[in-house]
């Protein structure tokens, strides 16, 4: 009795040790070339109802449901990673000054400012906490992570998190090869594109080059601000490589122009006009300010379960 007992708790913790986490199973939708889940990123976590970045903004997209987060980091004087979008102080939070001119004790005394301007309780995070609140837990995209990529890497590397997090760049398709190279693992990788009249002659290049490479990534991050007609037929072209495309809903240069773009605050009443023709063009990543709403249509579609 007593041996099988012993055989049943062994094979009961074997069972949650393989136990896939939510990130487990969100990399196995990732990496699916057949898979119709569509990825819903929080831009700057859930900003809405806490401030921007903060780790409690953090916890609620992760409550809600949302599959990858978007935050931004900055080094201070003393070499550490912060949590913050801007290079100073200024507007999230009630200190003064450039976070790489201060220590990370100076930054500890501030208090992070609501989206209405409104101080409140919360400090500003480090990078190693957001990681940990995260980890196994939600995607991470880190926004400008490329300009510190070593010392993430190695914070990553001691949690085990390397695949969780996702870079991004709008460097060419072969000064990220001879980056990667220098590295026995990488973060996952994606890069941005952006499909307007100024900006095309240039990005056309990179984007075939891309399209070219062997250098393996994720996604397109596609931007586009309505200057030029057929963005149809690029999106196409992503598909058609067999990566995701990554659509921003934040504001209108982002996606189609002020007027006619595919944003949020354009789709709260109108989310099948608006999130509906993100999903035509064949996003299956969506950068949003409002991740609740478009959890929720997803669901509706039967696009955000799963498996």
């Amino acid at each position: 009795m007593k041996k099988l007992l012993f055989s049943l708790l062994f094979i009961a913790t074997a069972v949650v040790g393989w136990a896939e986490s939510r990130t487990d199973k969100l990399l196995r939708e990732l990496q699916n070339p057949k898979s119709e889940y569509v990825f819903v990123i929080a831009h700057r976590g859930d900003w809405r109802n806490f401030p921007e970045n903060s780790l409690e903004a953090i916890e609620s997209a992760i409550d809600m449901g949302v599959d990858i987060v978007e935050i931004d980091v900055h080094r201070t004087a003393d070499g550490e990673l912060v949590v913050c979008h801007d290079g100073s102080l200024n507007r999230t939070t009630n200190g003064k000054g450039r976070i790489r001119e201060l220590t990370l004790d100076s930054l500890r005394k501030c208090r992070l400012r609501a989206g209405h301007g409104a101080v409140t309780h919360y400090k500003l995070p480090t990078l190693a906490e957001a990681l940990d609140v995260c980890k196994g837990r939600i995607l991470i995209n880190i926004d400008k992570g490329i300009n510190y990529y070593d010392q993430i890497l190695a914070m990553l590397v001691e949690r085990d998190m390397v695949n969780q997090v996702i870079i991004k760049s709008g460097k060419s398709a072969a000064t990220m090869k001879e980056f990667f190279a220098k590295h026995e693992r990488n973060m996952l990788y994606m890069p941005i594109i952006t499909y307007s009249s100024r900006a095309w002659a240039k990005h056309e290049v990179k984007f075939n080059d891309y399209l070219a490479t062997d250098l393996p990534f994720i996604a397109f991050e596609m931007c586009w601000n309505g200057t030029m007609p057929n963005e149809g037929k690029v999106f196409k072209r992503v598909l058609k490589s067999g990566k995701r495309l990554w659509i921003n809903t934040l504001w209108g240069s982002l996606c189609g122009g002020m007027e006619d773009g595919l944003y949020d605050d354009r789709a709260v009443g109108n989310e099948e006009k608006i999130y509906g023709k993100v999903l035509s063009y064949g996003a299956s990543m969506i950068q949003t300010d409002r991740p609740q709403m478009l959890i929720n249509y997803l669901e509706k579609k039967g696009r955000h379960t799963l498996k």
